[in-house]
């Protein structure tokens, strides 16, 4: 039953098929595994539930399927603690558990499991330490526990392990101390990741006996020494990346007999000396030794006095520029009455600028790997930074600066963020503005990274009432905060649209994007930016008029469409004159049944059918209690049909509109 388009509960119907041996319904959108799921078959082996939207705890029973051999549960959303119940499997010789939302610490129970050759814990919110049970893993050649939150002064107990084969991969941890010797025991894996740590010392001479690595990354650490020349006798190197630590001397011209390698990273570091390629970069298709101010290799060293001309004469320029700038900024905007956009240089008072090495760093030199999406005016990067003592997962906004308009829009974003905190704004965490490598312009907006995505990537597939409704109410509130409650003048967000809206880990709802942002000082006065996505733009705003409250309005009234019809107002339906809101107004409210999401009209029929019938569910609702699923929804379109009058005079404002969804939320909790 895998790759199909499942959705809803767990079907009961396999638990009476007592010869079942595999159970697959990976690939799907399934969104609970009933507690009773260990009822199935006794002679159970294979568990793939993969790749759903499973939410909830894992169900205990689960530990009576004692022939389990593969227990497969990556990619949902199942959180609490990893049952140490789970070590009583003893068959078990895979098990996946990575890119969920697990708490807590690993059970020690897990040892117990001494069958395994797979274990995948990664992507989770796992602490404590890597448990010393899990020495007892002789068979195991593939372990990823990486990007969760464990420490501990030393991965001692997984770098013992000489069955590994496959990978060890502990990177985006806090793992602390030096790194051990015990190293020269993974004689036999491929790869070894122990990036973005905070592992110290130097990296032992043992690990040339690892002579079956095609990939060593201990980059992001605080490594130090010199580079050990027994690198050089690990031959079937493909990937070497150093990078970010503080590693001293020369390169090691023992690399040179590397000759399989591809990736070589070395970057950010200390490193010093000449190093002529003499055609050893010539196999190579990716090379960084950036960030290395002794290092000389090829002709840079005769470039080096005159680059360090040019950015002084760059930076001194830059400065006088700013000054200069921000002096006519001042007294214009004064004549004016306009907000005046900050400075990054403003900023900084109230976040900690970061580097661009430190962003670089954060993002695996801007990997398309770490490649999220696209935002206003920039590319949007998934990272990992260290703040204050801890590794925080961030979200890189880097600005395309030979784009038209991307200046302004850093700064009113700067603006903006500068005043406003509320709980459904993403939060900016700090900036960057600084020169790269090159010497070119670069600026950078560092935000809390949204586990969930943007609301774009959930229009259309399955939601919940309450949790479309949920969104709808969090969005409002974040609107109302920038219109009316704000400590600055008024705020007019400009662009606001599902791209535009970020949900976290716990789904609830934040408003991103401020690059188009306004801040009305007084009536009718704003600063003149672009106006919109396409679909979203109110009609006045076609006619001239200036960006307002009520466009937000507008903008919000067509996301509520969206959110409960699945339907894009740039969908290939909508043309010859027909649009999503005059498509939706057509069915109010008596046939609203014709226009809303296929997802949430099953979710009705399973909630409701047997205690209406489906002809009451689909009535014209006057005959129904008000509590009833219909009139919640007739709230919800009718709202969202305010927001989007052709007038501007005609619209409710986002107060109202948040004041009537909360009501539909008081009805469904009374029901």
């Amino acid at each position: 039953m895998q790759h199909n388009q499942l959705h809803g509960r767990v079907p009961p119907g396999p638990w009476n098929l007592p010869m079942l041996t595999k159970y697959n319904i990976g690939h799907n959108n399934i969104v609970s595994a009933p507690e009773s799921i260990g009822n199935l078959s006794k002679i159970l082996r294979i568990m793939f539930m993969g790749s759903n939207r499973i939410s909830g705890s894992i169900p205990s029973s689960i530990v009576q399927l004692k022939s389990l051999a593969l227990l497969n549960l990556g990619y949902n959303f199942i959180s609490g603690q990893i049952p140490p119940e789970l070590g009583q499997l003893e068959d078990l010789q895979k098990l996946v558990l990575g890119n969920n939302r697990f708490t807590s610490y690993i059970p020690s129970s897990l040892g117990n499991l001494r069958k395994l050759t797979k274990i995948d814990l990664s992507s989770n919110e796992l602490g404590g330490n890597i448990p010393i049970s899990f020495t007892n893993f002789k068979w195991l050649t593939s372990m990823d526990l990486s990007m969760n939150k464990l420490n501990g002064s030393k991965p001692r107990e997984v770098l013992n392990l000489p069955s590994l084969t496959i990978i060890l991969n502990l990177s985006s941890n806090l793992l602390t101390g030096y790194l051990p010797r015990e190293i020269h025991s993974l004689e036999k894996v491929v790869t070894i990741d122990l990036s973005n740590n905070n592992l110290l010392g130097e990296i032992p001479n043992s690990i040339q006996n690892c002579k079956s690595l095609e990939q060593l990354i201990i980059s992001k650490n605080s490594l130090s020494g010199n580079i050990p020349n027994s690198l050089g006798e690990l031959r079937g190197l493909l990937v070497l990346d150093l990078s970010s630590n503080q590693l001293f001397g020369p390169i090691p011209l023992e690399l040179q007999s590397l000759n399989a390698i591809k990736i070589l990273n070395l970057s950010f570091n200390n490193l010093e000396g000449n190093f002529l390629s003499n055609g050893f970069f010539s196999n190579l298709t990716k090379v960084h030794l950036e960030g290395n101010p002794k290092l000389c290799y090829d002709s840079k060293c005769t470039r080096g006095e005159t680059s360090k001309a040019i950015v002084t004469v760059v930076l001194v320029i830059s400065s006088v520029l700013a000054t200069f700038i921000s002096i006519a900024l001042f007294f214009t905007f004064r004549k004016t009455n306009f907000v005046i956009l900050e400075s990054p240089d403003s900023f900084k008072c109230r976040h900690q600028m970061v580097t661009y090495n430190q962003l670089r760093c954060a993002t695996g030199n801007f990997n398309d790997e770490n490649l999220i999406g696209y935002g206003g005016f920039g590319s949007i990067y998934k990272g990992h930074l260290n703040l204050k003592g801890r590794s925080q997962e961030i979200a890189v906004k880097v600005l395309d600066m030979e784009t038209t308009g991307s200046l302004p829009s850093f700064m009113a974003e700067c603006a903006a963020l500068r005043y406003l905190r509320h709980r459904n704004l993403v939060k900016l965490i700090t900036s960057c503005s600084s020169l790269d490598p090159k010497n070119k312009e670069f600026r950078a907006l560092v935000y809390e990274y949204m586990k969930n995505r943007s609301l774009e990537s959930w229009i259309g597939k399955e939601m919940g009432f309450q949790e479309r409704l949920n969104v709808a109410i969090d969005v409002a509130c974040g609107l109302t905060y920038l219109h009316h409650e704000c400590v600055v003048a008024p705020v007019v967000h400009c662009d606001l649209k599902p791209s535009n809206v970020l949900l976290d880990e716990d789904f609830t709802a934040k408003i991103g994007d401020f690059g188009l942002a306004s801040i009305l000082v007084e009536k009718d006065q704003y600063v003149d930016v672009l106006k919109g996505s396409m679909g979203y733009i109110p009609p006045e705003y076609g006619m001239g008029a200036k960006p307002s409250t009520k466009g937000d309005v507008y903008n919000y009234g067509i996301m509520l469409m969206e959110i409960f019809t699945g339907k894009r107002p740039t969908d290939d339906i909508f043309v010859g004159g027909l649009s999503l809101k005059i498509w939706v107004q057509s069915a109010f409210p008596s046939s609203l049944d014709l226009v809303l999401d296929p997802y949430l009209i099953q979710e009705l029929k399973e909630l409701w059918s047997k205690e209406l019938g489906l002809e009451e569910l689909y009535s014209d609702g006057r005959s129904m209690n008000q509590k009833r699923p219909y009139d919640c929804l007739i709230i919800i379109i009718g709202v969202a049909l305010s927001c989007t009058n052709d007038s501007p005079e005609g619209r409710i404002i986002i107060s109202e509109a948040l004041r009537k969804l909360k009501s539909v939320q008081g009805m469904l909790r009374k029901s």
